[in-house]
């Protein structure tokens, strides 16, 4: 690989790429150690050199932590765009949970990002990005949508709303802390609540629509912005997939299994901690309906694979069979608790997924692996190809994405958005802690698990 220097002795130098330890934003005494665990027992030293880049990559360059009103409050920025996603903040912390009991200041760190999580779900559910400045106007302004200052992006996608949640569950259960979960957050999950069932499209099309002056079709939402007509039938509309992509139906499956778990998570803690009997009720409420919605009008029999779960439909019997690597993605559902990694229909799936009948699956001399249309025909993200190990059980094929990820970082010692099947050093975005960081949870979780994979 480009970016090492080979020495006499056959040994390899990785250059430092890290950034430098006082231009850090952020530093975890529990991440430091585990960094120093990894490359002392990881004999191969390019993994623990990409372990060492790429899992703290978050802490390092993206978050920005206060004390707010006498509460922790964290932004986090995706890397090189200076907006603070849901889904992206959410994601890019989630790996550190596992490290906040020994280590206070990264757990005040966590609860400062739902803190600021809550406040810009208050602002608007609908807005999927915002910025630091609460009257910052940026790039996206003249958005025919109801824009304000603060909001970098009002793309509606359901899983911005999941994501907060799916944060703010595993935090409470492994701390017992209930700090962030006070009043507001609570205003927080109603809001949510009536946003998804707003979304449902049950009487009318709902509040939200969104249109953009621009050339780039995935940027603009069909129909004066609403999107093509769906039936009524109990699921959840997202204009916007988790790429930022405008949705084909509004019905996208990923993003409904992934409310229902939501749904799900936030009725416990409305009823354990708020003790809102009825609002919790009517969590599970939607949460059933939308559950029973996917069963009926999400699985597609298929000529070649059998019973399989499409990626988005629109209730009147149209689907579109696909897969993007953006999680939540079908190939993602078990990583999300969303499905069994056992269940019959996802294994179908999966195997569609990771074939030619995929046509965002791409296959080319320097890896094959889930694109979609954001980074266009032939480039390959490594969030799939890291989902992808994520969700097996099969030696073979988390070695095979191990080793694929090693070998496509292109000598910079770090992931990026995405990548062309061919040529990896043709890759878009240098700076993307997302897939930095869930890169280090998928060497993490292999280390500690399947640690004879790391040779």
């Amino acid at each position: 690989m480009g970016g090492r220097v080979s020495l006499a002795s056959g040994q390899q130098i990785y250059p430092v790429v890290r950034v430098a330890e006082g231009q850090r934003h952020f530093s975890s005494v529990a991440i430091e150690q585990a960094i120093t665990e990894f490359k002392a027992n990881v004999k191969n030293a390019e993994y623990g050199w990409l372990f060492n880049n790429c899992f703290p990559n978050t802490l390092d360059t993206t978050v920005t932590f206060k004390v707010a009103d006498s509460r922790p409050d964290t932004y986090v920025i995706t890397g090189d765009i200076d907006a603070m996603w849901l889904r992206d903040s959410s994601a890019q912390v989630w790996p550190y949970l596992n490290f906040i009991k020994p280590d206070k200041a990264l757990q005040q760190l966590i609860a400062g990002v739902i803190n600021h999580q809550t406040g810009c779900i208050l602002k608007d559910p609908y807005a999927n990005a915002f910025y630091n400045d609460p009257n910052k106007v940026g790039e996206w302004a003249k958005d025919v949508t109801k824009m304000q200052p603060g909001i970098h992006e009002r793309k509606w996608e359901i899983d911005s709303l999941c994501y907060p949640i799916r944060l703010a569950h595993q935090y409470w259960k492994l701390t017992g802390d209930v700090s962030p979960f006070d009043e507001q957050w609570k205003k927080a999950i109603a809001l949510i609540l009536q946003t998804f069932k707003e979304q449902q499209r049950k009487d009318n099309d709902g509040p939200y629509s969104f249109q953009r002056r621009t050339s780039w079709a995935t940027d603009g939402v069909a129909m004066n912005g609403y999107g093509y007509p769906v039936k009524p039938v109990g699921l959840i509309c997202s204009a916007f997939r988790p790429s930022d992509d405008a949705t084909v139906y509004s019905y996208l499956v990923p993003s409904n299994f992934f409310a229902v778990v939501s749904l799900t998570q936030s009725a416990e803690m409305v009823k354990q901690i708020s003790k809102d009997d009825a609002l919790a009720n009517e969590l599970t409420k939607l949460a059933v309906e939308v559950e029973q919605a996917l069963q009926k009008y999400a699985v597609i029999d298929h000529a070649t694979y059998g019973r399989i779960y499409a990626y988005e439909v629109n209730g009147f019997g149209s689907f579109n069979l696909m897969d993007d690597a953006n999680v939540p993605s079908l190939l993602s559902l078990p990583y999300l608790g969303a499905v069994s990694a056992t269940d019959a229909v996802y294994l179908n799936t999966r195997k569609m997924l990771l074939s030619a009948n995929n046509p965002f699956f791409f296959k080319g001399t320097a890896a094959e692996g889930i694109g979609g249309p954001h980074a266009g025909k032939n480039m390959i993200w490594p969030l799939g190809i890291i989902m992808r190990g994520l969700t097996s059980h099969d030696d073979k094929e988390i070695k095979y994405c191990l080793e694929t990820l090693k070998a496509t970082h292109a000598g910079t010692g770090f992931m990026h958005e995405s990548f062309f099947k061919d040529d990896a050093k043709k890759f878009t975005r240098k700076w993307f802690a997302w897939a930095n960081t869930l890169y280090g949870e998928f060497l993490w979780k292999t280390y500690k698990e399947k640690p004879q994979l790391l040779v």
